[in-house]
């Protein structure tokens, strides 16, 4: 038996190679996440332990347990002095102290552009670069010296390579201070990482990085090597009590670990974000599966009742099946596993493509990766051949001697129905669970929503084939009508059997479902966002930095003010701290001006609270106040990640748009605000104009802040297009994304379309015997595969905008509007017609060319 089904396998290669296709795909999505994600995660790991390699022990600020989305804002400096007392205590061989800051140094094209405007970090750093410090300096320099004099850099291999740079030339920086030209001296790597991404780097001396980063007479960070006999424990614990109560010596492993740690959870919600497209293209490969085989047992009738005849068992039959089954999933899930490698690096160039470059090093090949990639492919091929194998074990040997003999139906057909309702309802329990109760963690939540999505197309599959007759009715009449014999020939052969063409037309449903969902749902969000700005920006430009997200330095917006062309110029800072002791965004407002430039949706007071702000008052928007019970006059304590207080007294509750704040949910005045933070920082700055906004004040406006390149002026309507741009980008890649499940549901139609020219040869050779053109056979084919197309797009579309519904209703809170693209939904079906007529050129070329004598005796 197990010669029989690799003869078989042998003797159907086309068949058995569009078969794993299916699997192929999904396996090298899956290999290809952990590859790259390993990668990602390893070049990090590799930098942090790096950075920590000749260092025992780590002094720095005391940051305040704030986390704002699960991210933690850095630990404050330390004031200078504090490194000749750490070096002073027993124990300690050797301390250096050093700068670090992420996002402030900005280097500058030849245009005076931006060399990083995509949010990636732009660290600026001020290292003790002498020979008796080497060992804390976790970069490496391959060209040229470090810098010595306040005008020098080094500056990353990257950008250098980048930008053509080359010793001696001059580079314009932009820090917390205007832009100022530098001779670049050296170029570094950072340790053993061969691509930073998206990541530049900058060196200073230290004293010109505590100048342009704002921490004169601090460090960031003492690095501290110990003594012999001494360990990093022992060393922790001999610093601590000399150090003050704003900072904290912790050990390097600590340190790296707390650092490779944060990444960690980055990178596995990225694992996870792209295993559901892998997932996705694997769940319409199982279709594709059950359905080839499904066919092939069919097919194989006669072939499998000689095999009982001659003596094999039930047992048997069912084995060779299985077998099959395993041979091609093990084969496609090795060719996925290799293909993934390659498809790592092209996730990484689409990444790389939409402005977000990871850092990268040697290639990762985990044995994991191995492991899940061969498991999953396996696993999935042989459970969706089992039912069809199952199937070929109710064949009777008699037979072997009928002509047409059709499989038995299983003795639960009559109950598929019922099932399938089952199903459907255990979807819809699952789905409105996981949107409408508030205590599930994030976790549970997203697998309700998993488990009942999966649930519901599985449900929506079963009961398709008694949905295929009435719907191949209406999307097969132009066929029927205006295509002549081929077109009722196609529309007939599309409902002969129900079941096979809902089989296939249930793997393009998914994909289709699915672009549908997101199509749906974001155009909502994207309506929402849209009107959330307009009713809360009423300023004829806006200011921010040129990734449209990151505050950008406080002076630029000072910059602008100073212009005389601005009628009016406001604007909004906005830092973490603590609000009563819980983490929350504050935001610091001018209170003469903001009323401007900003329409404030009042639900406790008006515009006049806002003159009262002074030091001692705030605003909060309505939600906040709410979430927290607080209201007019009540009481709060703000405490800032420079661990400074202030007590402030609400006189106002506003209620901004919820999907699109501008506005954080606690507001001071900017005087209170600077007062708390060191280095405050703008996320907008708007401006008014007296007259109408012209070419010539833009350009006046344009060289008035021509010191911060990082930053953009753009008019009002220019940024909301912007923001729009940006959320497109996002929509777009979740389509490229979805695209892998979509060309295995064409794999699929595909092959069922081979599979039913093998299985229609005689009746194809009858009609050509009486006169159908080879051109007919082909147009016939084609309809038939474009009729399932339709059919597909027929039960996916309203399956899609029912999840988007759905999911519309559990964001209620957001106010994210529910609006159809009905527009994007034609092109989508539009699309299904393409990938049926696709679908039908090798099927129908195949048929064209049978032999009608031969295909008349074609067994």
């Amino acid at each position: 038996m197990i010669k029989v089904a690799l003869r078989g396998l042998a003797g159907r290669k086309l068949r058995a190679a569009l078969t794993g296709i299916a699997i192929v795909l999904g396996v090298a999505m899956i290999s290809g996440t952990y590859i790259l994600t390993d990668t990602v995660e390893s070049a990090f790991t590799n930098l942090f332990t790096d950075s920590y390699a000749g260092t025992d022990a780590v002094v720095t600020g005391k940051g305040l347990d704030i986390s704002i989305d699960g991210e933690k804002p850095p630990d404050p400096p330390v004031d200078a002095s504090l490194l000749d007392v750490v070096r002073g205590v027993e124990g300690v061989a050797l301390a250096s102290g050093s700068v670090a800051d992420e996002d402030s140094t900005k280097l500058l094209t030849s245009d005076g552009e931006p060399v990083n405007s995509e949010g990636w970090p732009t660290l600026g750093f001020g290292i003790d670069t002498a020979p008796a410090f080497a060992q804390f300096n976790p970069l490496k320099l391959y060209e040229g010296r470090w810098p010595t004099a306040a005008d020098e850099v080094v500056i990353d291999a990257g950008s250098v390579d980048e930008q053509g740079w080359e010793i001696g030339d001059t580079v314009q920086i932009s820090t917390l201070q205007p832009k100022r030209a530098f001779t670049l001296v050296g170029v570094a790597q950072y340790g053993e990482v061969a691509s930073l991404g998206g990541i530049s780097f900058t060196v200073f001396t230290i004293p010109t990085a505590q100048e342009l980063l704002g921490r004169e007479g601090q460090y960031d960070a003492i690095s501290v090597a110990a003594r012999e006999g001494f360990t990093e424990d022992e060393l922790v614990a001999a610093i601590e009590p000399v150090l003050p109560k704003d900072a904290k010596a912790v050990s390097a492993t600590a340190e790296a670990q707390e650092q490779t740690d944060a990444v960690g959870e980055f990178t596995k919600f990225f694992r996870y974000f792209l295993l559901a497209f892998a997932g996705v293209a694997l769940f319409v490969g199982a279709f594709v599966i059950f359905n080839t085989f499904s066919i092939t047992v069919a097919q194989r009738t006669r072939e499998f009742a000689t095999l009982r005849t001659i003596g094999a068992s039930r047992r048997q039959v069912l084995g060779s099946v299985i077998l099959e089954s395993l041979v091609i999933g093990l084969a496609a899930a090795l060719v996925g596993l290799g293909l993934g490698v390659l498809l790592a690096e092209g996730i990484q160039a689409l990444f790389k493509s939409l402005g977000a470059d990871f850092p990268t090093g040697d290639r990762v090949f985990a044995t994991r990766t191995v492991v899940v990639s061969l498991a999953v492919g396996v696993g999935i091929t042989l459970v969706a051949g089992l039912f069809p194998a199952i199937r070929a074990t109710r064949v009777p040997p008699i037979a072997a001697v009928r002509e047409g003999a059709t499989l038995p139906q299983s003795r639960f057909h009559r109950f598929t129905p019922w099932i399938a309702g089952i199903v459907v309802v255990v979807a819809l329990l699952a789905l409105a669970r996981a949107m409408f109760t508030d205590e599930l963690g994030t976790g549970d939540r997203l697998l309700s929503i998993a488990g009942g999505v999966l649930l519901l197309f599985l449900g929506v599959a079963m009961l398709s084939s008694h949905l295929v007759k009435p719907i191949a009715r209406v999307v097969g009449l132009p066929a029927h009508t205006a295509g002549g014999v081929a077109g009722r020939l196609a529309s007939g052969n599309a409902v002969r059997n129900p079941g096979r063409t809902a089989a296939t037309a249930a793997a393009l449903m998914i994909g289709i479902a699915l672009v549908s969902f997101i199509a749906t749902l974001t155009n909502g969000m994207k309506a929402s966002n849209r009107e959330a700005i307009e009713e809360q920006v009423i300023a004829d430009y806006v200011l921010t930095s040129q990734d449209g997200y990151t505050p950008f330095v406080a002076a630029a917006g000072d910059a602008l003010a100073a212009s005389s062309v601005p009628d009016l110029v406001t604007s909004v800072r906005s830092d973490a701290g603590l609000v009563d002791g819980d983490s929350a965004e504050i935001g610091g407002i001018e209170p003469g001006t903001i009323a401007a430039a900003y329409d404030f949706d009042w639900r406790d007071g008006d515009n006049g609270v806002l003159a009262t702000l002074g030091t001692t008052n705030a605003v909060v928007s309505s939600n906040y106040a709410e979430d927290h019970d607080i209201g007019v006059g009540s009481v709060l304590t703000l405490r800032s990640t420079a661990d400074r207080t202030a007590t402030v007294t609400v006189v106002g509750t506003f209620e901004p748009p919820p999907f699109y704040p501008l506005l954080e949910s606690v507001n001071v005045s900017s005087e209170l605000f600077d007062s708390l933070y060191d280095r405050p920082r703008n996320r907008w700055t708007w401006a008014n104009l007296a007259g109408e906004p012209t070419d010539e004040s833009r350009a006046q406006m344009e060289t008035a802040i021509a010191g911060y390149p990082d930053t953009q002026l753009e008019t009002r309507e220019e940024w909301i297009d912007r923001e729009d741009a940006d959320f497109n980008e996002f929509i777009t890649f979740l389509y490229v994304m979805l695209t892998l499940a979509v060309f295995v549901s064409i794999f699929g139609m595909i092959n069922t379309l081979v599979l039913s020219v093998y299985e229609r040869t005689r009746e194809i050779g009858m009609l050509r015997t009486i006169g159908m053109t080879r051109r007919q056979v082909r147009r016939m084919i084609r309809q038939e595969s474009i009729i399932t197309a339709l059919i597909g797009a027929a039960l996916g579309l309203p399956l899609g905008i029912f999840l988007a519904a759905l999911v519309n209703r559990a964001l209620s809170e957001f106010d994210v509007r529910f609006s159809i693209p009905w527009a994007q939904l034609i092109v989508l079906t539009i699309v299904a017609i393409i990938i049926g007529i696709l679908a039908a050129i090798m099927p129908a070329r195949r048929a064209a060319k049978l032999n009608p004598l031969e295909a008349i005796a074609y067994e």
